[in-house]
């Protein structure tokens, strides 16, 4: 049963039965893939819950409508999902990549991540790629036998996006690519884009609902203003708010049937017949140079005028310094953590308190920053 699923895939794309394999042995899975499984490990961990409640551009309570980690990694596996069907590669680990890949993710997203890195360089730094490694290979406390969720290599290398040198020799084999400048597999270079294609449109529609950007102002964009001029001529009386769906969703649509036809021409190019020569090819997977140019149009665009927005480096700037107070404070007195986590500072150093931080919601962190610095508070 397991093995059919993966029947039909290309002679390139990963499958469990070639899989390099779990860092920790296991008896297979009796009713799904090995890749089926770590999907479902990944959604029953606990770091996939928090991602209800960490942002990606605003704030957790400055709205219940706007995009949250969870669904952003919703978004980016559906994507990821489409492109590795019509590629003939492995949905399952697609899948679960898109799932894990912000795992490590700090509160306050890039600001959070920002602030926590300024703490921890004095301690090796933090980057949120190798944080949601850590977090399936060692943080995640659910199973008996090991630490972590003993997921697959192919997937372990798919959430490793990218890495410097010195990182790469500590982690081993994961790392070993960044070392040999070979790529990952087709499923890993999908997920990758998809994630791009994701929150760069629902970071449009995140900022208009917030009324931060406009839509005539995102007319400047090339990518943009086709799509919704295109809405106008086949709709004249919609309303705005509709309006600005139907451009996404036309973008989408653009970004993700580009991708998969440069991506086959590329794999047809290079006519990989194995994972291994996909490692050792160029990159396969990418948008033609008409759309990576206006993709990196649109991507100019959101972080001149949304990222950098007065009211968002407002919000991120408070963020920043509650990370920071936050991990000033437990570093000076780890009493403050809970035992569990002090513990560990006593064994890992500064490094424990950055993986309490990082693990933190936005609301959590908000609220334990209140009770350990609120005048009065006790």
């Amino acid at each position: 049963m397991t093995s059919d699923r993966e029947a039909d895939l290309a002679s390139f794309a990963a499958r469990s039965a070639s899989s390099r394999g779990r860092q920790h042995s296991e008896d297979p899975p009796r009713t799904r893939t090995q890749f089926q499984r770590d999907r479902d490990r990944i959604v029953h961990s606990t770091a996939f819950r928090r991602l209800e409640y960490k942002t990606q551009v605003f704030v957790n309570h400055e709205g219940d409508l706007f995009r949250t980690r969870l669904t952003h990694s919703l978004e980016v596996a559906q994507i990821a999902r489409s492109v590795a069907r019509c590629l003939r590669v492995n949905e399952d680990l697609v899948e679960a990549i898109s799932l894990a890949h912000d795992l490590g993710h700090t509160p306050f997203g890039h600001a959070g991540q920002e602030a926590l890195n300024d703490c921890m360089l004095a301690y090796g730094g933090f980057e949120h790629n190798l944080q949601s490694l850590r977090v399936v290979d060692t943080l995640e406390e659910r199973y008996g036998a090991f630490d972590g969720l003993n997921l697959c290599f192919e997937t372990r290398e798919g959430i490793l996006k990218h890495c410097s040198p010195d990182n790469a020799r500590r982690l081993g084999a994961v790392g070993e690519r960044f070392l040999l400048r070979h790529q990952a597999s087709i499923e890993a270079q999908i997920a990758n884009l998809a994630d791009e294609i994701a929150y760069c449109n629902h970071d449009i529609d995140d900022g208009i609902r917030s009324g931060l950007i406009e839509s005539a102002q995102l007319e400047a964009v090339p990518l943009y203003e086709r799509h919704t001029r295109r809405v106008r001529e086949l709709m004249p009386s919609i309303a705005a708010r509709r309006a600005v769906h139907e451009t996404v969703r036309r973008i989408i649509d653009a970004l993700v049937s580009d991708l998969i036809e440069e991506s086959g021409r590329r794999i047809a190019a290079a006519a990989p017949v194995g994972i291994d020569d996909v490692r050792k090819a160029p990159a396969l997977v990418a948008f033609s140079a008409s759309i990576r140019a206006q993709a990196d149009d649109l991507k100019s665009f959101l972080h001149k005028n949304l990222y950098r927005h007065p009211q968002v480096v407002r919000m991120t700037t408070k963020a920043g310094r509650i990370v920071r107070e936050l991990f000033a404070a437990f570093l000076a007195e780890p009493r403050l953590l809970p035992l569990e986590h002090g513990a560990r500072v006593e064994h890992e150093g500064p490094r424990a308190i950055a993986d309490y931080v990082a693990g933190m919601t936005d609301r959590f962190a908000i609220r334990e920053h209140h009770r350990l610095f609120a005048v009065g508070e006790l």
